[in-house]
């Protein structure tokens, strides 16, 4: 019986065949958006999912309460002591691991003879820690063994590095590399001499899914890890690295809220005057959600945009399904017939709803094998706009397998439910006499609605798809209080010189068609502007009450970027520090009524190390994201703290500027991996989340209306069926082909004005709640609601002037000859 079933239902869909290909072709869009969409969420919520001991494992969180009242920011970094003081304070953990992540080392390969024979610059992936850290996480070892780890100056390197590095992996243990690293602490940027490391073992290839992108893990108490005097080892609760983090394997018996309650505790017995922090711990589960406080990868994602794109999933597929539902009941009146024929032969309700239940389950497994195919075609290009390494693997995913099945099922029922209720409850005699009529096929209205229901969605896509363009470009054309053209910032090891080799530096790219040359510690605007420091103002005995970024400079900073003094002066050339520049926003916090007011006072930094008079004041500029406020500024001369050359070019000879700058590098540095970024592009990859959330609002957007207009079709469809004698007697009576295409087209307008009515509030509820997030921000126009609707009515338009313009065409005689 049911191969009857499946034999009549092939070839009703190959009689029919534009309205199956319209189907499968909907149905196959909506299910793809919704399969990527599976695999994304998929991949971002299995990150740190595979470790053995993961629901234990926790990192300790820095809870900072700030001067106003009901501000608490938490960050990853804890201060030096606290892993020692963890394992002693609270014997009952089972592992206490510190961890840093170092960036920008430098690299050496050396021969059996210890003669640097490569050279290498790792950006990032570089971490020291302990052997306790691979007792929480479980990072496979090839070679060797985590308890070399104990001993300093012995390194893990993944397969890759290892293979990068020496060629073959296998021959990797044993040998030997040197590394030089820096750390940032409060205001400094510390470098220590490069150290020898005896690579001790080989890690397994790391996940993609996971926080920790594991390059070379370093022996815990190598150089500046162990060092007590400028190192990690200090016993201060006032100092800490950016980086610096702290994770604890809980023992089973022992629940997080009673352990944090416990750390509260233990952070009042270690409140200093200078620190009051508090610390919690977070499971290692939530740390890829919280973009607050980070995490080593800088990737992270919220859970309000997980279920922004489940919601765009689910909407997407209903959007493909109500499409289904009015293609099929436009062409239930041009099956009446076929259901007459069925019921006269004995056919009753059920077989007929198995029947057409089994078509829709025909068109939903083509479309779903149809789908597979577009998401194994699309997946490439996703992966390169969101930077992710997705597969379409349902042999390593069976996951995959039970989602399509279940999208199957889920569609079949959504999709092919209502139209067999339509069809089968024809009456035969109607049927057959071709007498059906709108009100013998009813659910009409229902149409409308699914019709409104797609485009409430479409043009609240497309209204917040121009809402976050406008945003972005906002960002783009916002001025940022400084130079960013046609400058490109070269790192380069510190000047220890007190100033000569910057000075050497300068003078041979000067005369290499340079504008101008600044030497600094990082850029106006930069993703790392985080090195904040307490201070002492004015000779006061406490530190002041909020902190202040920090950025070593030279004299020429000033003019290189284009900065604007509004009070007092530059500073002086030196290798040393002698004075500060401070910006408006540091004069404002200090509650100074003017920029004069902060002249010739002194400010101490680094504990008193540092204390000098400020001799002038700089206009604000953006110096982070503009998702953030200005922060307070200092800025100050030591040339060991330099570690790039801001360079001022021209913009008639950059290529031969560039290639002069490079071999001035190479001769300069012969061990130092030669490197460069144009500043513009750093800037532009600030905000390279919110392009490609654009770029998939753009893409989502365009299916919303491209599957709402199939319904439009669908409903076009219907209505051109059911108004044939209507149009044939409106012809007859004289009306013209414009009035027809108005009749059909004025229903359809009024549908998408309701749409858009609804739409717009829930668009501008969500977008303003988005923008909420963004210190700078544009204010929703209301022209962007114009631009949204007008383009929704254009598109469909001109979706439904095929069918209108066929209808007014259409001869009468055909239509009204049966009467």
């Amino acid at each position: 019986m049911f191969k009857n079933y499946f034999k009549t239902a092939f070839r009703s869909l190959t009689r029919n065949r534009n309205y199956t290909i319209i189907n499968i072709a909907g149905l196959a869009v909506g299910i793809a958006v919704c399969m990527m969409i599976f695999i994304i969420i998929q991949y971002q919520t299995s990150f740190d999912d595979f470790h053995a001991k993961k629901d234990r494992v926790y990192r300790v969180l820095t809870e900072s309460h700030h001067a106003d009242a009901g501000n608490i920011t938490y960050a990853k970094n804890v201060p030096f002591p606290m892993p020692a003081n963890l394992k002693t304070a609270f014997p009952q953990l089972e592992q206490v691991a510190p961890v840093y992540a170092s960036h920008n080392d430098e690299l050496q390969v050396l021969d059996d003879n210890g003669t640097p024979v490569k050279n290498f610059k790792e950006q990032s992936g570089v971490f020291y820690t302990s052997p306790s850290f691979f007792n929480m996480f479980n990072f496979p070892l090839l070679a060797g063994s985590y308890e070399s780890l104990k001993d300093p100056n012995n390194v893990l390197l993944t397969k890759e590095i290892a293979e990068n590095y020496f060629g073959d992996w296998k021959s990797a243990v044993g040998k030997t590399i040197k590394i030089r690293g820096y750390y940032s602490m409060g205001a400094g940027l510390f470098q220590f001499p490069a150290t020898a490391l005896k690579v001790s073992g080989i890690l397994a290839t790391i996940p993609a899914n996971t926080d920790f992108q594991l390059k070379l893990v370093v022996a815990w108490g190598t150089d500046f890890t162990g060092d007590k005097e400028y190192g990690f080892e200090q016993p201060q609760w006032n100092q800490s690295a950016p980086d610096f983090g702290c994770y604890v394997l809980l023992p089973p018996n022992i629940s997080v809220d009673n352990f944090n309650q416990q750390l509260s505790a233990f952070a009042q017995k270690m409140a200093t005057a200078d620190n009051k922090d508090n610390y919690i711990l977070q499971p290692i589960s939530a740390v890829h959600y919280d973009g607050a406080a980070g995490n080593y990868s800088n990737k992270t994602i919220s859970h309000e945009l997980i279920n922004v794109l489940w919601l765009i999933a689910a909407f997407i597929l209903l959007i493909a399904c109500v499409n289904f539902i009015n293609l099929s009941t436009a062409q239930a009146v041009t099956r009446a017939k076929e259901v007459g024929v069925r019921k006269v032969l004995g056919s009753n309700k059920f077989q007929l709803q198995i029947q057409f239940i089994i078509e829709t389950f025909l068109i939903v497994t083509i479309a779903v094998i149809l789908a597979a195919v577009i998401t194994l075609i699309a997946l490439p290009y996703v992966n390169k706009l969101l930077e992710l390494s997705l597969s379409f693997n349902i042999l390593n995913n069976p996951s995959i397998i039970l989602f399509l099945l279940a999208v199957t099922i889920v569609v079949t029922a959504l999709a092919g439910f209502y139209p067999s209720i339509v069809l089968s409850r024809f009456n035969p005699v109607n049927a057959l006499k071709s007498k059906l009529t709108v009100n013998t096929t009813k659910g009409i209205s229902l149409r409308r609605g699914l019709v409104v229901f797609q485009f409430i969605i479409a043009q609240a896509l497309i209204i917040g798809t121009l809402v976050i363009i406008q945003q972005m470009n906002y960002f783009m054309n916002q001025p940022l209080g400084f130079d960013k053209d046609a400058i490109v910032n070269v790192p380069y090891r510190p000047d220890s010189t007190g100033g000569k080799l910057t000075d050497y530096l300068k003078q041979q790219l000067l005369s290499n068609g340079v504008q101008s040359v600044s030497f600094n510690s990082n850029s106006p605007l930069e993703d790392n502007n985080n090195m904040f420091t307490t201070f002492k103002f004015d000779n006061a005995i406490k530190d002041a009450d909020f902190q202040a970024i920090s950025k070593f400079v030279d004299n020429d900073y000033v003019s290189t970027y284009k900065l604007q003094l509004v009070a007092g002066k530059n500073l002086k050339p030196s290798g040393y520090t002698q004075e500060f520049l401070v910006n408006e926003s540091f004069v404002k916090s200090l509650g100074l009524k003017k920029p004069e007011d902060i002249l010739g006072k002194e400010i101490s930094i680094m504990n008193g190390l540092i204390k000098c008079p400020v001799v002038g004041v700089v206009k604000d500029f953006n110096d982070r994201s503009l998702r953030q406020s200005l922060a307070p500024l200092l800025m100050a001369t030591n040339s060991t703290m330099y570690r790039q050359a801001s360079i001022k070019l021209s913009t008639t000879n950059i290529t031969s500027s560039m290639q002069s700058i490079k071999k001035i590098w190479e001769q300069t540095f012969p061990n130092y991996v030669y490197e460069y970024r144009f500043l513009d592009e750093k800037i532009d990859s600030f905000y390279k989340q919110e392009n490609q959330l654009s770029q998939l609002y753009k893409i989502f957007a365009a299916i919303a209306i491209f599957l709402s207009c199939l319904g439009l079709y669908g409903l076009a469809s219907f209505m051109a069926v059911q108004k044939i004698k209507e149009v044939g007697i409106r012809k007859v009576l004289g009306a013209t082909s414009g009035s027809i295409v108005y009749l059909f087209s004025k229903e359809f307008i009024i549908l998408i004005a309701i749409a858009f009515a609804i739409a717009t509030p829930l668009a501008w509820y969500f977008m303003n709640k988005w923008l909420q997030d963004y210190v700078y921000r544009i204010d929703i126009s209301w022209w962007l609601f114009a631009a949204g609707g007008l383009v929704a009515i254009i598109i469909a338009l001109a979706t439904i002037s095929y069918q209108a313009i066929k209808a007014a065409i259409a001869n009468p005689v055909k239509s009204l000859r049966t009467e």
